[in-house]
């Protein structure tokens, strides 16, 4: 296969044949065959399977041609020239690893796992090398001399490379491959490069095919955008000279493991609808990838003790791991990129699986311990008077959480695909059952409340009775007047949507029910928009305690929420907090965040005003002229005439709730719990019905209406 440009090595200009042109069929046959495709398969299935027939004979056809031109047999293939300038350019980055004796040290035999580095961005096109002074600048210069520069904006796209600032490497590093005649031991990697940065709302994902040299841990690679080929046959190119010949060897058995592959998922059925879709489809950056492994100080048999143990746990002490530290350079010749990989650290994929199933044990215990402060406190507080003054948005708040962190869990529990899966579902599931509760909770308390903050209905203009008796009647004799020739207008009703606003106004359960779907679609978002869900933690979590605060001291009455559930659930739900957003090694891979203990100092100090509240008043920190609230009197001085002057004892009349007399209490004695902030013995409704204070406030505890006429009471 004949290359357009010699001289260039990038991954963007590897071609693959086209597969031969297949002979037309008859056209009833054809129909018969879109029928039959149409009423037992997908139109994706079918693509994707045309796919990865494609695949496989152009696999084929590249296996067939390298073989060929490995023994030096005429073929289609033929291997560019390697440029002096790129493994100097490489040296002044990322100098090769020496080859250490394995009893004084090794390296990282396999680094399967995940890599985490920070970037430095130069640009080395002619243009911008002229105003830098680097010590490689003559080396890159040289590599770009010959550049095509013509269509540089538009293989580069809308992405600001520049401002890439973090490097996510997705490693699969795989066992060394055994050739005849082959002394090195290379082993093939694959992954996948994720940059990120501050000014990024999204991600460049890049592929990743190389080469691993266990001696020197050494890598060498080609990186593309999704859907771009990798021809892994030119690998050779950018290998050093002394292994180049080993290196083109170990090529052809990875050709025929990935044929086979391809064969066994057809064969299988399985078939990856998703597989041809790329991302990344408006650039056009291959890169070469070099990078270096940091040696460690244990020796080879130790390593391999380690490595096995890992795998395999079984119990067996071993050296303490070391951590996998490496650097690399990528360069990008046709788009004039290169960064600098530097502080890289590796987290191996079984330490990672460990990592998470720790997470998820400590998840599952916190969970369980809300889900114990919640049941004490709705054991506590289910009365209509103690869930009178409760905040419902409170337990709203906590509802909307504790589900996106079941749906979060969920998905985690997918995307890792293996043994931790099974303990994130312990999580996952007691957060659903602590946002079951926490909505069940608030639905009570806004059923308990609603009569209370419901406006009060407009009078009818239905005429009394005695406005009836006293209306003047028509003489049934009198002439009627005539009706017009054209009737009056009709009077034309509420639209649509005044229809649905006085539904919505009306009925608390639609109320519920369209919260409930705008919920779900905000968690859903979330979920997929990593920048909202910042947000959403931070908006959250500072509406914990604030309603509470709020209704508190609007309604002049401390809160019915135990100091005990107030702190526990504080503590348990900064836990995740802090977490995610101050941890810079969790599960997740979010970097710190600075305003998370700024949000944590909030909500701590929303938890003292609540439990101050308690002690020194609902309005304690708010100035005297906004701190009276206009409550209901149940108390107010009423005359002599309203005692009952037939009853001997001179009392106000019977309480209808334990039908005994209620006795009016001494002026001095009245004057004096007034003074010690006392209750009188007897309670007057808004409704005029009269009560002992003891029976009615046992009254409203089960029920907030009026014993007689069943109207709604405020609290007393």
């Amino acid at each position: 296969m004949q290359r357009d440009d010699e001289n260039a090595i990038t991954p963007n200009d590897v071609r693959v044949q086209q597969p031969p042109q297949r002979s037309s069929i008859p056209s009833f046959l054809f129909i018969i065959f879109m029928l039959f495709m149409l009423t037992n398969h997908s139109g994706d299935e079918y693509l994707a399977r045309s796919q990865y027939q494609d695949q496989l004979q152009v696999m084929n056809n590249q296996l067939s041609n390298y073989t060929a031109w490995l023994n030096a047999e005429s073929s289609n293939f033929t291997m560019p020239e390697s440029r002096p300038a790129l493994p100097l350019l490489a040296q002044s980055f990322v100098p090769y690893g020496p080859r250490i004796s394995p009893l004084r040290g090794t390296y990282y035999m396999n680094t399967t796992g995940f890599i985490r580095g920070s970037l430095d961005f130069y640009n080395i096109t002619p243009s911008g090398l002229e105003s830098s002074d680097v010590p490689w600048k003559s080396h890159a210069q040289s590599l770009m001399s010959d550049a095509n520069m013509t269509e540089l904006n538009d293989r580069l796209g809308s992405w600001n490379w520049s401002g890439a600032t973090n490097l996510s490497w997705s490693v699969v590093d795989h066992a060394p491959i055994t050739v005849e005649g082959v002394s090195e031991r290379i082993a093939m990697i694959r992954g996948k490069f994720d940059f990120t940065g501050p000014a990024h709302a999204e991600e460049m994902r890049l592929e990743f095919d190389g080469v691993h040299f266990l001696s020197n841990g050494s890598v060498y690679g080609f990186a593309g955008p999704n859907g771009h080929t990798i021809d892994v046959r030119y690998l050779p190119v950018i290998v050093p000279e002394s292994v180049r010949n080993d290196t083109a060897r170990v090529i052809k058995p990875e050709l025929l493991s990935r044929i086979n592959k391809v064969k066994e998922l057809i064969d299988a059925g399985v078939i990856d609808q998703d597989s041809s879709q790329g991302g990344n489809p408006d650039t056009g950056c291959g890169f070469l990838v070099h990078a270096q492994i940091e040696p460690s100080s244990i020796p080879a048999h130790l390593m391999q003790d380690i490595e096995d143990e890992l795998q395999k746990p079984t119990g067996k002490w071993t050296a303490k791991r070391p951590p996998l530290r490496l650097n690399g350079m990528l360069v990008s010749r046709e788009c004039g990129l290169l960064y600098h990989l530097h502080d890289a650290d590796g987290l191996r994929s079984q330490s990672f699986f460990r990592k998470v199933t720790n997470y998820a044990s400590v998840s599952a215990i916190v969970y369980l311990v809300l889900l114990a402060l919640l049941t004490r406190q709705m054991d506590r507080a289910h009365s209509p008077a103690a869930l009178a003054r409760l905040s419902v948005w409170t337990f709203l708040t906590q509802a909307i959480v504790d589900a996106v962190a079941f749906a979060g869990h969920i998905t985690f529990a997918i995307l890792a695909n293996g043994r931790p899966s099974i303990s994130l579902v312990a999580p996952a599931f007691i957060a659903c059952l602590l946002f079951a509760l926490e909505a069940q909770h608030a639905i009570l308390i806004n059923q308990v409340q609603a009569p209370e903050d419901a406006t009060p209905q407009p009078a009818s203009r239905t005429p009394s009775p005695v406005q009836n008796a006293t209306a003047p009647t028509t003489d049934a004799a009198e002439p009627q007047l005539p009706l017009p020739a054209t009737a009056p207008p009709r009077p034309t009703g509420p639209s649509f949507y005044q229809l649905v606003i006085r539904h919505l106004r009306s009925d608390p359960q639609a109320r519920i029910w369209l919260g409930m779907f705008l919920f779900l679609t905000f968690v859903i978002r979330v979920i997929v928009t990593p920048s909202l869900a910042l947000f959403f933690v931070a908006t959250m979590y500072s509406m914990y305690w604030l309603p509470q605060v709020i209704r508190s001291a609007k309604r002049g009455r401390s809160t019915a929420l135990s100091a005990e559930y107030l702190i526990g659930t504080t503590i348990c739900r900064l836990y995740f907090a802090l977490y995610f957003l101050t941890c810079p090694r969790n599960v997740l891979d979010v970097g710190p965040r600075r305003w998370a203990y700024y949000l944590c100092a909030f909500v701590l100090f929303q938890v003292g005003v609540v439990l101050l509240q308690q002690r020194l008043g609902p309005t304690f920190f708010l100035p005297k002229r906004f701190a009276t609230t206009e409550t209901y009197n149940y108390h107010p001085p009423l005359p002599l005439s309203v005692s009952d002057t037939e009853a001997p004892d001179h009392s106000l009349g019977d309480c209808s709730i334990c039908m005994e007399a209620i006795h009016a209490e001494d002026p001095l004695a009245v004057g004096l719990l007034q003074k010690v902030g006392g209750r009188k013995n007897y309670s007057l409704a808004p409704c005029q019905h009269l009560f002992h204070t003891d029976c009615l406030d046992k009254w409203l505890a089960i029920k907030n209406i009026c014993p007689q006429c069943r109207r709604p009471l405020p609290p007393l």
